[in-house]
């Protein structure tokens, strides 16, 4: 039986994303009824003697709690839509400086260099990466509403005061996070805490300004006073709607960060390196000072960003020390005794002063930095398969061992030019090109690339394509996604009428031999989902069953049973057993397809991601039992299961020792 654990936390996401309007709405009623017994209580006299109730069902109530849910309603909406530019809009929010891909700072590289093979071994498009320069404190976190447009952040105390290892444990954090769909919780919980937090701000401006008119004026000193109360009122009221605020934070994060640790140590299989890494958090502190956002973005950090009151109760993230025993236990304490070997007592006692708040910290960092690294050996001789057929939705959302050394061994066998041209638009446009066109006669590559409109940026550039299409035709088909995955930050920086021009070169290469192969349209079909105007935009779930996708699981299987036999016969028995597992359609005794165009592919992809994500695995492998149905899986047909998990927003990792 596969390992449902990928499906089934996004699905709890979505769970959480309707829990969390919920619970939203529900504070808006109790803010708005606050409100209302202020208002009720400073009119009372100039009224009536009604009763709160009476009054609230009145014009002046119903109009005061209209305006307060309004409102708050108006602030958070303003701020979804702010936010509606995914990470980028997150990360300029904070402050923080895009990394250039071609970066010769070495603490950049090295965290640049640690995200990729991350990003190769768990099958996404590489984040955009951000640092916050003026930051010591030890943090990161990621946004963004999907996979395609994710942009990681961290301060430059992360880059500074971590180890390899432990900035590797950092990043196998966070990219569970953008797996698992967090990042879109935690973005909208930001626009939802904003609306929360408008009314106390009103109070303490009013506060603030019945203040200043009093020291201006002794005149009308009722108005002032009615109005500093009123403010007051207001700030408790807004400030009681934070504390819950808070707590719906801390509900809603504490356990998907100890979730998110498991995961990194499951990534990176070190587990001594996040612990190391959290440690150190714990010396130093995560505190981000040098934005307003901070509180914010508390629930999206890899540590508490914030002091605040009552952490126990409101703290986003469980203690530190719980989870470094969630880790593995016992391991707490041999990181205390390693950093009782080898710092002198004087410091250690420093550490516990800078939780709160001295400046010594950064020597304690500076001390140990390094005591846990937990480097470990690593053999690239011994690559295995993956399990094949069943096993294919279980490696969803995982990254294993051999996955990572797989894109270890790949980055090293990448020419150092090969590798920067990747990092440049040009660069990223020019292996557009050199995907279509690798393998074919040179003479004809000419004439294919000949057919290309002139333009400054997308015009074929000889001398790129040289040092480009030699790699790829050297490294074999293996090569060529994990090449896209890392072109991926510089294609996003095209602007939306540039994407959409490099489609339709695209798109004249791949139709200059009058077809299209599996792969070109693989290629082409992640180039749409990736660079589109909707590719930050999370699918919404319309189908919860397979009865109304019936015709589009009908089209897919045909396509891939006859991708995966030699044999008409052969296809139709095969189309045969892969929709065996979906009855309930009607659709196990149904003919295959004799022809599935790839228009027609691409219809049935889409609507198939409008599935709830509890009946992706099923369809992920059948697929796989397809493409095994020889006994082998070749990187054509692997690139092909990985684009059909792509597109149902299942990223898949890459197979070592296909060929």
């Amino acid at each position: 039986m596969s390992n449902h654990g990928f499906f089934e936390r996004q699905a709890n996401a979505r769970r959480n994303t309707t829990l969390l309007v919920f619970l939203f709405l529900v504070a808006v009623i109790l803010i708005s009824l606050s409100v209302c017994l202020v208002g009720y209580l400073v009119t009372r006299s100039e009224t009536t003697s009604l009763s709160y109730l009476d009054w609230l069902m009145s014009r002046h109530g119903a109009l005061t709690a209209g305006t307060v849910a309004g409102l708050i309603l108006l602030v958070s909406a303003f701020r979804w839509l702010d936010l509606a530019g995914g990470g980028e809009r997150v990360a300029q929010m904070v402050g923080a400086r895009l990394i250039d891909p071609s970066t010769q700072d070495q603490e950049e590289r090295r965290f640049r260099n640690v995200v990729e093979e991350m990003a190769i071994a768990s099958g996404v498009p590489v984040p955009q990466l951000y640092v916050m320069d003026h930051e010591s404190g030890i943090n990161a976190f990621v946004a963004g509403y999907t996979a395609s447009e994710a942009v990681m952040v961290v301060t430059h105390g992360a880059l500074t005061e971590l180890s390899r290892d432990e900035l590797q444990g950092v990043v196998g954090h966070e990219f569970s996070h953008i797996l698992n769909g967090d990042m879109r919780l935690n973005v909208r919980l930001i626009a939802i805490l904003a609306g929360i937090l408008v009314i106390g701000q009103i109070g303490s401006f009013l506060l603030q300004s019945g203040a200043y008119r009093s020291s201006m004026s002794s005149r009308r000193d009722n108005q002032q006073g009615a109005l500093a109360i009123v403010g007051l009122a207001l700030l408790i009221i807004g400030y009681v709607g934070v504390f819950f605020g808070r707590l719906i934070q801390a509900a809603v994060s504490r356990q998907r960060e100890l979730l998110a640790d498991a995961s990194s140590v499951q990534f990176t299989r070190n587990p001594e390196g996040i612990a190391a890494a959290l440690y150190k958090i714990g010396l130093k502190g995560g505190i981000l000072k040098s934005t307003s956002h901070a509180t914010d973005m508390n629930h999206m950090c890899f540590g508490e960003s914030t002091r605040m009151a009552f952490s126990s109760l409101l703290a986003s993230h469980p203690p530190i020390e719980k989870r470094i025993n969630a880790i593995q236990p016992g391991l707490l304490t041999r990181l205390q005794s390693r950093m009782r070997d080898s710092v002198p007592a004087e410091k250690i006692r420093a550490a516990a002063a800078s939780k709160t708040g001295t400046t010594k910290g950064s020597e304690v960092a500076d001390q140990v930095k390094g005591f846990a690294s937990g480097a470990t050996s690593r053999n690239l001789s011994s690559v295995t398969r993956a399990p094949v057929a069943g096993a294919f939705s279980a490696s969803v959302g995982q990254v294993t061992r051999d996955n990572e050394q797989y894109a270890e061994s790949l980055l090293k066998q990448l020419p150092a030019t090969f590798r920067e041209l990747l990092y440049t638009r040009s660069g990223a446009v020019q292996l557009c090109y050199a995907l279509v066109t690798a393998g074919v006669e040179p003479a004809t590559r000419n004439e294919y690339l000949s057919r290309l409109d002139s333009h400054p940026l997308f015009s074929p550039q000889t001398d790129l394509l040289e040092k480009l299409v030699p790699t790829l035709e050297r490294l074999g088909p293996g090569v060529r996604f994990p090449a896209l995955e890392l072109a991926m930050p510089a294609l996003r920086k095209l602007a939306p009428e540039e994407r959409t021009q490099l489609a339709e070169q695209v798109q004249i290469l791949v139709m200059a031999d009058n077809r299209m192969t599996l792969f070109e349209f693989a290629l082409t079909s992640f180039l749409q989902r990736h660079l589109s105007a909707d590719a930050g935009k999370a699918s919404r779930v319309h189908y919860r069953s397979y009865r109304p996708v019936a015709g589009h699981l009908r089209a897919l299987f045909s396509l891939m049973a006859r991708a995966g036999t030699a044999t008409p016969k052969e296809a139709g028995k095969l189309y045969k057993e892969a929709m065996a597992g979906f009855s309930e359609a009607g659709d196990s005794d149904s003919a295959i397809q004799e022809k599935v165009s790839l228009k027609r592919l691409r219809e049935a992809l889409t609507h198939l991601n409008a599935l709830s994500p509890l009946l992706k695995p099923s369809i992920i492998d059948a697929c796989g039992h397809c493409v095994t149905h020889d006994g082998k899986v070749d990187a054509t047909e692997y690139d092909i299961l990985r684009l059909v998990a792509d597109q149902l927003d299942c990223p898949m990792p890459p197979l070592p020792g296909t060929h």
